[in-house]
């Protein structure tokens, strides 16, 4: 019996010391492969999904949820995310194939530029005719764009000094209200500012900024996810998470388009007032005492049932192609730091804990996001975005190894 508990005592050491070499061998291999391999896989995965609805000419991809795949048309906010993915793999792997499904995607969306009764045209034209445009320089595309554009700046009110995101007040609840997401959309209008000559772009853009770190974010530097303004005296009269667990709560999603939004705010206009924002909200996610070790963060890091809530895939991504910006305007010290968080993100995004195999997934790219979870909406799905950002962080980190 003695003999017998030895064996298997010797045996369950060799596994040991066989799982943690494994762990081991994982964790040291390059970035630079993790990457390349990540890339492959998205290229797969998207040719599968543009493939599968080439022939639908109004259909983009949203989401995959009871085995069903859930696809929208041009007006859904998300309607720009696909045709973006499609061309950051043509840029990575300058394919025809991938050139033709991205101009067709693209194609689908054009339309929006003369909507004004949404916020998201930045989401919708940038990430799309706006990648199209920088990679081919296609003068349809600028065109496009700066339709878009003036569309979008009608939402400006000069009284407010912000752009209007949602028409509708919640039953009366909202006059004016404006998300944080918003601060998304002005790069969208920074570029056109720059393109056409325009200053009114750059301004109401510098405008919206400002007073959304005025009147959105807290003293340690989260952020609410609506603020609706008095249309009379132009002031806040209601402040709220609507989307997070609570109203005073940190909805994860909403702190990493802070985070994005004010980095490119910077890049924008240089003002050191941006940066200094944008590090105050990484200071405070990446410090937060309930933020995981990877990274990855809870749907909202005030959620009450953590460690088991929900992990948001999409806020991930957007928080790790924001620090990977972020890092090259910053001293080495917090760039190291920033990179360092990226690449443990960009790791974990490629493990099978959030990769699913080509094929699976509804040809999504990462599993594990949270849409709107109090409205049980798009719950612990694939999302377009997530794979949008994911595949925005993988090439700009793969643009800083090729510059080291």
């Amino acid at each position: 019996m003695l003999t017998l508990i030895r064996k298997k005592s010797l045996l369950n050491v060799l596994v040991a010391c066989f799982l943690a070499t494994a762990c081991t061998q994982v964790k040291e291999k390059p970035v630079n492969e993790v990457i390349d391999d990540a890339l492959a896989l998205a290229e797969q995965q998207s040719l599968r999904m543009a493939e599968k609805y080439a022939t639908e000419d109004r259909l983009l991809p949203r989401s995959f949820a009871g085995g069903e795949m859930v696809t929208s048309d041009s007006k859904w906010w998300c309607s720009g995310f696909f045709p973006g993915l499609l061309w950051y793999l043509y840029e990575n792997d300058p394919k025809p194939e991938l050139l033709n499904y991205a101009r067709l995607y693209t194609a689908r969306i054009e339309q929006e530029k003369y909507n004004t009764h949404t916020h998201d045209l930045g989401f919708m034209l940038y990430c799309s005719f706006g990648n199209g445009f920088r990679l081919t320089g296609d003068t349809a595309y600028r065109a496009t764009l700066l339709t878009g554009a003036g569309s979008l700046s009608t939402r400006y009110n000069p009284s407010i000094g912000l752009i209007r995101s949602w028409d509708y007040t919640n039953g009366g609840k909202w006059q004016y209200p404006v998300i944080i997401d918003n601060m998304m959309n002005l790069e969208f209008l920074f570029w056109a500012s720059r393109e056409s000559g325009d200053t009114r772009y750059h301004d109401l853009s510098v405008s919206h900024a400002d007073k959304t770190i005025q009147e959105h974010f807290r003293p340690d530097y989260s952020s609410f996810h609506v603020v609706s303004y008095d249309t009379i005296t132009g002031q806040p009269h209601v402040k709220q998470t609507h989307q997070g667990f609570s109203n005073e709560s940190a909805w994860a999603r909403g702190q990493a388009w802070g985070l994005y939004g004010y980095t490119v705010a910077y890049r924008a206009t240089k003002d050191p007032r941006y940066l200094e924002q944008a590090r105050q909200i990484a200071r405070f996610l990446l410090s937060h005492p309930r933020m995981p070790e990877d990274y990855i963060p809870y749907w909202d890091l005030d959620a009450p049932n953590i460690p088991d809530a929900l992990r948001d895939a999409s806020a991930g991504a957007i928080i790790c192609s924001a620090l990977i910006e972020l890092s090259g305007y910053v001293d080495d010290a917090l760039a190291g730091s920033y990179r360092a968080v990226a690449e443990k993100q960009l790791r974990t995004f490629a493990s099978p804990a959030y990769t699913a195999p080509v094929g699976e997934n509804g040809h999504f790219i990462l599993m594990h996001s949270v849409g709107h979870l109090p409205g049980n909406s798009e719950v612990d799905v694939p999302l377009t975005y997530a794979d949008y950002y994911y595949v925005e962080a993988l090439m700009r980190y793969k643009k800083y190894l090729s510059s080291i």
